[in-house]
């Protein structure tokens, strides 16, 4: 819906669940190489998914994907704020 539409998907770490709730290898990384082969981007809020090296079979990652544009402002923001993973 995001490719047609416009805009991203987010699912950030909280104060429950800080590592974020979906899991990288099930979740995040076949999402973010479909969106990245489309044109688009996914992060954990600094690095690309794409680039995170798994520690855990379930390992659970902060989540931000959409067009390349709107994924690295989201990513800025972040960084500023020092909301980054």
């Amino acid at each position: 819906r995001n490719r047609i539409g416009g805009g991203i998907f987010m699912y950030p770490g909280d104060t429950k669940n800080p590592r974020g709730k979906l899991r990288l290898l099930y979740e995040c990384a076949p999402m973010a190489f479909l969106a990245e082969a489309a044109g688009g981007a996914a992060t954990d809020g600094i690095t690309p998914i794409l680039d995170l090296v798994p520690t855990a079979l379930h390992q659970r990652v902060p989540f931000v994907i959409g067009g390349r544009d709107d994924v690295e402002y989201v990513r800025r923001v972040l960084i500023e704020s020092g909301e980054g993973s």
